[in-house]
Order: structure tokens, then C-alpha cells, then sequence
């Protein structure tokens, strides 16, 4: 198969401002961040329930539940808010960057970077509240 022929949303190539900013190893990086951060939510709260904390303690899964989410949306989206925020992007291996020299293409990826945070931010403040409601335990 041609290196073309791989060019598709799930298989991203190429730096695109605001939209793409890492290839399939820093992808898989964020999808383990996501997965790390899942298991740590679920872990937490069956320590929690077990111990018989109060429902209001809860609300410590807004953390774990955003890592997770800050993971996935990443990897889903294919951009890293941190390389945004620094602008920066990694379509290598890993742990090597690019610098974005063009200013309107680091605000694009600033921007997308802060939705990503607000997002996932969100995204634990529900997990949390949910949980803290949650009738168990």
C-alpha cells in the first residue's frame, strides 16, 4: 500500500493548524493516557464506595475522570493540547517536535488547545457530580 493510499482522518500525515497535530505514536501515547485515566476513575470509586466515604468525596473524580477525557478527545481529534499551547507538533517519533512558526497557525492550535482543556475539564465535572449522586454505597 502506497503512503497515499494510507491518507485518511484516521491515519493523519501531515500538521494541519487548529486540527491535526500529532501522528499514530503520539495518538496511541494519548489513547493509554485516556485508558490510564478511566481505570483510575473506575478504581477510585469502588475504593470509595467500599470504604463507605460520604457521596460528596466524590467529587475527587472530577481529576482522574478529566485525564481521561483530556486522553481520549486527543487521540480522537488527532491534536495534542499541550503541543498546541507550546506550538509544537509530532508526526515522528516520539518525544521529537516541530516548531509552528506561523503566528495565525499557533493561535488556531492555542484555540483548539482550550477547547480540548474546557472539554475535558467538563467532561470530570460531570463524572464527578454524577458520581457524587450516584444512590451506592
Amino acid at each position: 500500500m502506497s503512503h497515499i493510499e494510507n491518507l485518511s482522518p484516521l491515519n493523519p500525515v501531515s500538521y494541519e493548524p487548529g486540527v491535526c497535530n500529532i501522528g499514530p505514536a503520539e495518538i496511541a501515547r494519548r489513547r493509554i493516557a485516556g485508558h490510564i485515566g478511566l481505570a483510575a476513575t473506575v478504581v477510585l470509586l469502588a475504593a470509595m464506595v467500599a470504604l463507605g466515604l460520604p457521596h460528596w468525596a466524590r467529587l475527587v473524580l472530577v481529576l482522574p475522570a478529566a485525564v481521561s477525557a483530556s486522553g481520549y478527545l486527543q487521540a480522537m481529534l488527532h491534536f495534542c493540547a499541550g503541543f498546541g499551547s507550546q506550538g509544537v507538533f509530532n508526526f515522528g517519533e516520539l518525544g521529537t517536535t516541530e516548531r509552528v512558526t506561523d503566528p495565525h497557525a499557533r493561535a488556531r492550535d492555542r484555540f483548539k488547545s482550550m477547547q480540548i482543556g474546557l472539554a475535558s475539564l467538563a467532561i470530570g465535572v460531570a463524572v464527578g457530580v454524577a458520581a457524587a449522586l450516584l444512590p451506592i454505597g
